[in-house]
């Protein structure tokens, strides 16, 4: 039995991949201390990014999303590297100097209003002619939601279940123009042909919508949405929303089991086996040769987790300062301060039983002869996410993930910005077409294209005798 044929459900791999690219803004990965690095706000550091992207065929740019600064001991994290403008702002920039590649930018649905999200991600597709899209994500802590009046009021229960009635909405107001509603000459009686443009009405808990939309689709029919979280409901969500997943699992057989689960989901949502694709975060570092890419990799960890970032790590999860320990030493014998970690640095400090993990980490560290240094760098590495090794090793490492259709593509987080795609562009990428897993030329001019995603359905709606739409939510309506 062939490798892809286990996935089941009728998908059919497409041989293909695509690249994305991510940049994160507010990240610890990013290496700072280098003279190649560049600046986190400078237009020039995204155009040339973007450029390089686009150079390499790549499918889409992709822009995170940061609501408040990471916080370390109650302070600002100064280790961080911080920047990151208005992911749509930027991206309506980028538009002018790009002419193919997708335009991703994440926003929050806890945090924005249903109508006015709609209209400005509508505005970039239609300025960047059909190359944007969303990535769909929730927020439910009250530390995030201090920075807004309505404060941390969604409940981690209803983060997706709010979502969904979001994301309906906002297809809704997408769907909301027919495709002939603007004249195509200049003798037609109006600009607009009556009763073409209808009102969207949705009455939840929390918010209420009466939109008459104001911009007509655009030549890829509306944004392309991804989505990236893991959970049970997450995936059930991305099962019934996402055109895209940015995934968390890049591992080769991880991918495989990924798949074959969002497969199995999207079918029983009603979907096809291949409508939803799968795009996994990850970092390459690549060089002419394995032992030189292996000397590239241990550079490039020693920037991103020098003395100060180890220390900082475990002062995470201690809850105290670590400064008068030795980063070449061993573990802290005194114990954490906290019982459970906070989310003030991100998901991947959230919800640690400290102490807990204090006693484990020491045993683990005084096993293995590890410093805190040692200990950090393996714990912050994330062999599953990094590819490394030759252009050519690389290469068909990835052809064998194309074959079985363990992902659609890699969304890559460069480590250093704004140059860290070369090498992926100069040389992996003709070695990928070489092997005729990655694309010679863009499909088309839309992001939808380029991913080979079909044309939108229309979402079902209730059409009123007065031209109306009105929302079939009840569903949500009661879950939330």
């Amino acid at each position: 039995m062939s490798e892809n044929s286990e996935i089941g459900n009728g998908f059919i791999p497409s041989g293909q991949l695509q690249f994305g690219v991510f940049f994160q803004g507010v990240n610890s990965g990013t290496i700072w201390k280098s003279q190649d690095s560049g600046s986190q706000t400078d237009f020039e550091t995204f155009r040339t990014l973007a450029q390089t992207a686009e150079r390499g065929l790549f499918a889409a740019f992709f822009l995170g999303e940061g609501l408040r600064l990471r916080e370390h001991l109650g302070r600002p994290h100064t280790l961080d590297v911080a920047g990151r403008p208005d992911a749509q702002t930027m991206l309506a920039a980028l538009a002018a100097v790009t002419t193919k590649i997708g335009l991703v930018a994440t926003q929050n649905t806890t945090y924005n209003d249903p109508a006015h999200l709609a209209h400005r991600l509508s505005s970039l597709d239609l300025l960047s002619a059909g190359r944007a899209a969303w990535n769909v994500v929730t927020t439910d802590n009250a530390w995030t939601g201090a920075n807004f009046r309505r404060g941390g009021y969604l409940d981690h229960e209803d983060r997706y279940t709010h979502a969904e009635a979001f994301v309906e909405t906002a297809k809704r107001i997408w769907d909301s123009w027919d495709d002939d509603a603007i004249a195509d000459s200049e003798t037609a009686a109006a600009w607009q042909t009556p009763g073409s443009v209808r009102r969207v009405l949705h009455d939840g808990q929390h918010y209420r919508v009466d939109y008459t939309p104001r911009l007509p689709r655009s030549s890829q029919y509306r944004p392309v949405l991804f989505q990236a979280g893991d959970s049970p409901e997450g995936r059930d969500f991305a099962a019934r929303q996402a055109d895209v997943i940015f995934s968390a699992h890049p591992a080769y057989d991880d991918a495989l089991t990924f798949r074959r689960d969002i497969v199995a989901r999207a079918v029983k949502a009603g979907r096809g086996a291949n409508d939803v694709q799968i795009m996994p975060a990850s970092e390459f570092i690549l060089a002419a040769t394995a032992g030189e890419a292996q000397e590239k990799k241990a550079w490039v960890r020693s920037l991103q987790i020098g003395p100060q970032q180890a220390l900082a790590y475990l002062e995470q999860f201690w809850g105290r300062e670590l400064s008068s320990y030795d980063p070449d030493g061993p573990l802290p014998e005194i114990d954490p301060v906290v019982a459970e970690t906070s989310e003030t640095r991100g998901s991947g400090f959230h919800g640690a039983k400290a102490r807990q993990l204090a006693d484990q980490w020491r045993a683990e560290a005084k096993d293995k002869g590890l410093s805190i240094r040692q200990f950090v760098t393996g714990k912050t590495n994330r062999v599953d996410a990094t590819f490394t090794g030759s252009y050519t090793d690389v290469a068909d490492t990835l052809a064998r993930y194309a074959r079985t259709g363990a992902v659609d593509g890699f969304n890559i987080s460069p480590w250093l910005v704004p140059t860290g795609l070369d090498d992926i562009v100069n040389h992996l990428v003709p070695a990928l077409q070489e092997r005729g897993v990655y694309p010679t030329e863009y499909a088309g001019t839309t992001l939808r294209e380029h991913l080979g995603l079909p044309v939108p359905q229309r979402s079902p709606e209730t059409i009123a005798d007065d031209g109306e739409i009105r929302l079939e939510l009840a569903v949500h309506q009661q879950q939330l």
